[in-house]
């Protein structure tokens, strides 16, 4: 049995402030936006909330190139404003959550401003700064937004400096003892202002392999993609767990890392009693189908693959601690459209999604939109996209040979906008969103997809959530929702997923037929109850029938069921 903590039982919820509510009719959302919200919040159950970046930055990134961190942007509000959304945050059991970004800053941030002016002297120690080789980039390496990872120091021939995303966010060099220091001052001032911890964004990224060789190339560019260097780059532990104590356990910090490119051998280090951080993301499921070669290479995930990740994620983790549940988050394409094959998106699918994401092991991240099923946007051209690694990726597929009209259909699948499109709140212009023209295009679908109107409905995707959230917090059912034992049960099905929950004051049985198609499933176990149908009061078929080959459901389309046994 893990140790447990004050955030297991609790459900977090992503925000992504920009498109979430705006507040002043800008149309951008803003601080003003989430404080409305609140009650919103507090009524679909939510009690931790984490903010993506709300610092000053020039948003060649979304904010994730910090120029100041310890100001918040003019676009998103004020520092007061940030100290009210604590304080009414507080009021309403609701723990925030903000992002940390220190693998890299902007490239207008003061640090990076005074390493130009003088790359040998103190600032350009802050950072990765090498001589190149005859004018040419130190290494091969390219970045995650494409291009080299290598970047000409402006005004000399021969000097480059790192950035592992885009150029305009200079890689900070945390083989500097001054440079951590100077991070950990930022974060305990935040703690000390009272939020209740962080989500560390790349945090896997600050360790770099320090001799800066060529690997072998991956595409016809003749690099090799910066994520190959981490396999080589030894001794990120140190590094954590010198941020976590002189950091954030003197505060008690929550941290939940965000961790594509990691040993699975090592996650005891990571989330363990003794890890680095207090929780990270299972992404087991968000890395299925895809290539080095860009997006244009990706295959669709079938539902046994995305079944198999969940299952050996939870094989892994939850004898050493929580990792978060996530379908989606603002880095990705909409759950619904990516997990479940286009001719079935529908409430009762999405249900099943939601059911399957609550009742794993794990602490359950919602996404902003996710809790009323948001699908992905239709792009009806490349212009109407913002995002940065979209328009890399786009160039990607045109390259290797895809027609704009083919490459466009592709990216839009996979583009990190359709996460980012306006809240849809109602039916009103803009989804209610804002009064004004938002930042991004709101998706056409809003107004048969929003809160305003799920919320009339007890059949709709945002009651379910609410009823799945509900079930979690239930003292009859808790501990075994939350520290219950999760073991795979009939693997053998295809399009099928199934699972107990082991507590010690009862047995749940979790049961998601994956497809379109009616089937029959049997169990050993008598039935005590049904506890969630997502068809409970449009059919009949979750009744079980007792035969001499034991219990029989009759599973309708996308049926999910939880069974006390």
């Amino acid at each position: 049995m893990i140790k447990k903590k004050w955030w297991h039982d609790k459900v977090a919820y992503q925000i992504y402030p920009k498109s979430f509510k705006d507040g002043n009719s800008d149309g951008i959302g803003d601080l003003r936006g989430i404080i409305e919200k609140l009650d919103y919040l507090e009524e679909l159950g939510v009690e931790i909330v984490w903010i993506s970046p709300i610092y000053q930055s020039p948003f060649i990134d979304q904010g994730y190139d910090i120029s100041d961190y310890y100001a918040i942007d003019p676009v998103f509000g004020t520092m007061d404003d940030m100290d009210e959304l604590l304080l009414e945050a507080k009021k309403r059991n609701i723990s925030i959550v903000m992002d940390l970004v220190v693998n890299h800053c902007s490239d207008q941030h003061e640090w990076f401003q005074k390493a130009l002016r003088d790359p040998f002297g103190k600032y350009g120690r802050y950072f990765y700064i090498r001589e190149g080789k005859n004018g040419n980039p130190p290494c091969n390496w390219r970045s995650y937004f494409g291009g080299s990872v290598w970047e000409k120091l402006p005004g000399y021939e021969n000097l480059f400096y790192l950035h592992m995303f885009a150029k305009e966010q200079p890689d900070l060099n945390w083989e500097n003892p001054q440079v951590r220091q100077e991070i950990y001052k930022m974060i305990r001032w935040w703690l000390k202002k009272g939020i209740a911890g962080f989500r560390l964004d790349a945090i896997i990224n600050i360790k770099k392999d320090l001799r800066f060789q060529d690997m072998p190339a991956d595409r016809e560019d003749g690099m090799c993609t910066g994520a190959k260097m981490l396999q080589y780059a030894e001794g990120v532990h140190e590094f954590l767990q010198e941020m976590k104590q002189e950091a954030f356990e003197p505060y008690q910090a929550f941290t939940i890392g965000e961790l594509f490119d990691f040993r699975p051998e090592e996650m005891e280090r990571y989330i363990g009693d003794n890890g680095c951080f207090e929780s990270i993301f299972d992404f087991a499921p968000h890395i299925l189908g895809g290539s080095e070669k860009g997006w244009f290479a990706r295959r669709p995930v079938t539902p046994d693959e995305f079944r198999d990740a969940v299952y050996h994620s939870k094989t892994v983790s939850q004898d050493i601690g929580m990792m978060a549940n996530i379908i989606e988050n603002h880095d990705e394409p909409r759950g619904v459209s990516r997990y479940l094959p286009e001719h079935d998106i529908n409430e009762t699918s999405k249900k099943m999604l939601a059911g399957i994401s609550l009742m794993t092991y794990g602490l359950p991240f919602l996404y902003q939109g996710q809790e009323i099923g948001m699908t992905n946007k239709q792009f009806q051209s490349i212009e109407e996209v913002d995002d940065i690694n979209t328009l890399d990726e786009y160039n990607v597929a045109i390259e290797n040979g895809l027609d704009k009209e083919q490459a466009l259909k592709l990216i839009a699948g996979m583009s990190r906008d359709n996460a980012r499109t306006p809240m849809q709140w109602s039916n009103e212009p803009n989804a209610g969103f804002s009064k004004s023209n938002p930042w991004l295009a709101v998706n056409d679908n809003y107004s048969e997809i929003n809160v305003e109107e799920q919320k009339t409905r007890k059949d709709s995707v945002w009651s379910f959530y609410k009823k799945l959230i509900s079930f979690r917090k239930n003292p009859e059912y808790t501990e075994t929702v939350v520290y219950g034992r999760q073991i795979p049960v009939l693997t053998e099905l295809k399009n099928f997923m199934g699972f107990y929950r082991r507590g010690e004051k009862q047995v749940l049985l979790v049961l998601a037929n994956y497809q379109s198609q009616k089937r029959e499933i049997v169990i050993k176990e008598k039935v005590k109850r049904i506890l969630i149908d997502n068809y409970e009061g449009s059919c009949d078929t979750a009744k079980p029938i007792q035969t001499e080959k034991g219990t029989v459901f009759l599973m309708e389309s996308y049926q999910f069921l939880v069974i006390e046994v």
